[in-house]
């Protein structure tokens, strides 16, 4: 009847009858659907241009109200002090509300990393964000990457260490992307 009730913390609900809904809401907080992908093979950047990675999926919702939970796990390597840093975008549309602040010329990132002298390790990217798109077209999320410090002949790789020597030690892995409908 569009009152509202004020749960005080701690509190426990329990429901002796039976729960309707005579609106159209089908609940808050619900995940609607899940859409997820992997990338398996690798890519490699040297640029301080914004780039696809490769890894993306695309999410159609079912409402307007409806929000997209994006989780992220991307396994970068990189050697001799190279800083790459990763952005958010969705259908071609840069995410900066997934960013740090601007501050002067520091670079806005949703992830970044930085190693010095590994050949051989590969550390998580990991990403979680809940976008608010108000939209039910197909919308297609992809992580991006760049150098923060270009140049040197540096190079950032996804999904293997920087040297990718044919032996045990050197790792190949996989990024993955998750995008869960949540009902709003």
């Amino acid at each position: 009847n569009g009152d509202t009730i004020t749960i005080p913390a701690g509190a426990t609900l329990t429901n002796s009858g039976t729960l309707t809904n005579s609106g159209t809401a089908t609940g808050f907080g619900k995940v609607l659907q899940v859409v997820s992908a992997i990338k398996t093979d690798t890519a490699s950047t040297t640029s301080a241009t914004l780039a696809s990675t490769g890894l993306e999926a695309t999410i159609t919702l079912s409402a307007t109200s409806s929000k997209v939970l994006i989780i992220i796990n991307a396994i970068q390597g990189t050697k001799d002090d190279v800083s790459p840093y990763f952005r958010l975008n969705r259908n071609s549309t840069d995410l900066t509300a997934a960013t740090g602040d601007a501050a002067g010329s520091r670079t806005r990132t949703v992830s970044a990393t930085q190693q010095q002298y590994s050949l051989y390790n590969n550390f998580p990217v990991p990403i979680i964000y809940l976008d608010s798109p108000s939209s039910t077209s197909a919308l297609t999320y992809k992580l991006m990457w760049a150098q923060a410090v270009p140049g040197g002949g540096n190079t950032s790789y996804l999904n293997r260490s920087a040297t990718d020597t044919d032996a045990a030690s050197y790792m190949r892995s996989a990024s993955t992307i998750t995008l869960m409908e949540i009902s709003g």
